[in-house]
């Protein structure tokens, strides 16, 4: 019984909580958050809203979980140094690259960014399935139409059990153009379109061909980031602005800290976080004579500085677990959308059919309205209204129906001739 039961939790994180969808590359707290967000039309020409009040809708909805684990997921969604493209726009404090947390949700306020309406154009033309929530009350998405390749965009990481995922970003234009170039020759070589991973903290990827050949084909392997800097002469520091994505300021200042305390590097005077609006700054005032160059070396074998960065795409594919190399992840996610767009056709193809048949019913009472008054006027009963004019003209239900609803002063032929 134990055995069975822990199998059932376990397919259930899988599924339903910690990896994301090859499709839209989202997990489905933050798929129910940006589609209680679009029902809300919290668009991005409209006003913010208090963060508590989608919290508690996607609660009430979609997500019969904790305020935290909805509200936690905003946050992330919406801070630029924890994806490349962020989907939320918020407003006020969401927390800092620092670690700092955000404000409560009774504080911060939110709406869709301009990139997440790419996710959802086209959802209201069945261009993916619905499925029931939790209480059969409402249907909710099963995944968004995504109109890019979102998992690898933004990346992800996620912990299951007994698996793991971690997803790196990469540049929007590169993964397109990769995308295109694969539509057009499925054995295009992807290293020629995707340069390398681009994260959202910036850092210089120290560049190993065949490593990252090996993470574009199987979906595994690693790499390392190395941070920014400036050296200012003038007052003899070493500027840090950007730090791999894997780390933070007060876990490489922390290293600096207890390196000095050991005497294990002696060549720092003080080392400060000078972080503003303008962005992130790590000053470290240098003894005289030193090297800085040097130092960074030394410091990047010693500190988070330099950090190593895993890869193991390994996301859900028809609702089972699968690694998977880019060409496969882009392969998946060009059929996805290529049904989407399908649908998405086929829906607005059958609008225009009914529509075009319902114009042709009253393109039939065109030529003698005067008759089409005089079968309404002269049906005693309401109930044969519909009946009569259908014997009357020769058409249908639906077009008889769609006749006699017009309005009395639009039974014009000017009227009916714009029709």
């Amino acid at each position: 019984e134990v055995r069975t039961i822990f199998l059932q939790y376990s397919v259930s994180v899988l599924v339903s909580r910690a990896l994301p969808d090859v499709r839209d590359g989202f997990k489905p707290v933050h798929r129910r958050i940006l589609y209680t967000m679009y029902e809300n039309n919290l668009t991005p020409d409209k006003a913010y809203r208090k963060c508590a009040d989608t919290v508690g809708t996607v609660l009430g909805r979609y997500h019969p979980h904790g305020d935290a684990s909805v509200y936690d997921a905003m946050v992330r969604m919406a801070q630029d140094f924890s994806l490349r493209y962020p989907m939320i726009d918020g407003h006020g404090n969401f927390g800092s690259i620092d670690g700092y947390p955000a404000a409560a949700y009774r504080y911060t306020e939110s709406r869709m960014s301009k990139i997440s309406t790419h996710m959802l154009d086209d959802i209201d033309k069945e261009t993916v399935d619905f499925v029931p929530n939790y209480d059969d009350r409402l249907k909710e998405p099963s995944v968004l139409p995504a109109r890019f390749p979102n998992l690898l965009v933004n990346g992800t990481m996620g912990i299951a059990v007994g698996m793991a995922s971690s997803i790196c970003s990469f540049n929007l234009k590169e993964i397109c153009d990769t995308t295109i170039a694969l539509i057009k020759d499925t054995d295009a070589d992807l290293m020629t379109t995707l340069v390398a991973p681009d994260f959202p903290t910036g850092g210089d990827l120290v560049y190993d061909a065949e490593q990252l050949r090996r993470i574009y084909d199987t979906g595994l392997g690693s790499f390392k980031v190395r941070a920014k800097y400036n050296y200012e002469k003038k007052g003899n520091t070493i500027e840090v602005y950007e730090i791999p994505y894997s780390t933070t300021i007060e876990a490489i200042i922390d290293k600096v800290v207890d390196l000095v305390d050991s005497s294990k590097l002696r060549e720092i005077n003080n080392i400060r976080d000078l972080s503003d609006m303008s962005g992130l700054r790590i000053s470290i005032e240098l003894k005289k004579g030193v090297d800085p160059d040097k130092l960074m070396q030394k410091l990047f074998k010693m500190t988070p500085l330099e950090d190593s960065t895993s890869c193991n795409f390994n996301i859900l594919i028809a609702g089972s677990p699968r690694v998977m190399g880019i060409r496969e992840i882009l392969t998946e996610w060009i059929a996805f959308r290529t049904e989407c767009i399908k649908r998405g056709l086929f829906f607005d193809l059958t609008k225009k059919k009914d529509r075009y048949h319902l114009l042709s019913g009253l393109q039939k009472i065109l030529l003698d309205i005067d008759k089409a008054i005089k079968i309404v006027r002269e049906t005693e009963d309401d109930d044969e209204v519909v009946p009569n004019l259908m014997i009357g003209f020769g058409i249908d239900k639906p077009q008889a129906e769609f006749v006699a609803d017009i309005k009395l002063r639009n039974l014009n032929k000017e009227y009916i001739l714009n029709k």
